[in-house]
């Protein structure tokens, strides 16, 4: 599976969203990734389903919905009604996450858990033929422009190895201060999905990120 970006748009300017989704278009995205946060998981509080659901007609880019939200099971309904193709949940934010990501399935969209960076890669032992993406927080959630956490990169690489050791096809993604920089380092330890939010949207150049990424996995 090649690596691609996937560009957080939680770096875009909000006053004109899809103006930044037309951006990242026009340089080959393929995925846009959207960071939804309640105030309670996480201190910040983001976009919900309105703002999806305003998106969605401007644009056929797969939309990867990430919830920082307590009580995600709440949200599946609406934010499939919105259009997301792919809803995320925090392994940390339920009790019952078997029960929600079969929920998420049944509804008709992908499914994929993200760990923080503490949270250990044994905790998927029980639900890898539920999941359609793992993501592997490289920084605490709740805000961006925040620095990678180098000590992640073992976790990649194991939950890399897992993924083919079972021959899934369930994709890899990772979030938090991915740039330039390090985006080989991640590729090369297992990633096929990188989340990029500043890198893309706030640095010199960076929606041309989006297709050195996809050269970087080609070189791999």
């Amino acid at each position: 599976m090649a690596a691609k970006v996937a560009p957080s748009l939680l770096s875009a300017d909000f006053s004109c969203l899809r103006d930044e989704v037309k951006r990242i278009e026009e340089q080959g995205a393929e995925w846009v990734h959207l960071d939804i946060m309640d105030g309670h998981f996480v201190p910040s509080i983001t976009i919900g389903p309105p703002v999806v659901k305003a998106l969605r007609p401007h644009t056929e880019l797969f939309m990867d919905a990430h919830l920082m939200v307590t009580d995600p099971e709440k949200q599946i309904k609406p934010f499939v009604e919105a259009g997301v193709d792919l809803l995320t949940v925090q392994y940390e934010a339920t009790a019952h996450l078997d029960r929600v990501l079969r929920n998420i399935k049944a509804a008709g969209i992908k499914a994929g858990v993200a760990l923080n960076p503490a949270t250990p890669p044994g905790v998927l032992e029980y639900i890898w033929p539920l999941l359609d993406l793992v993501l592997v927080m490289s920084v605490n959630p709740g805000a961006g422009g925040q620095q990678f956490i180098p000590a992640v990169i073992p976790k990649i690489e194991a939950i890399a190895r897992e993924i083919k050791a079972r021959g899934l096809s369930t994709a890899l993604e990772v979030d938090g201060g991915i740039n330039r920089h390090n985006a080989r380092e991640i590729i090369a330890a297992g990633a096929t999905v990188l989340v990029a939010g500043s890198a893309v949207f706030k640095a010199d150049n960076g929606m041309s990120l989006i297709r050195e990424v996809s050269a970087f996995a080609h070189k791999a």
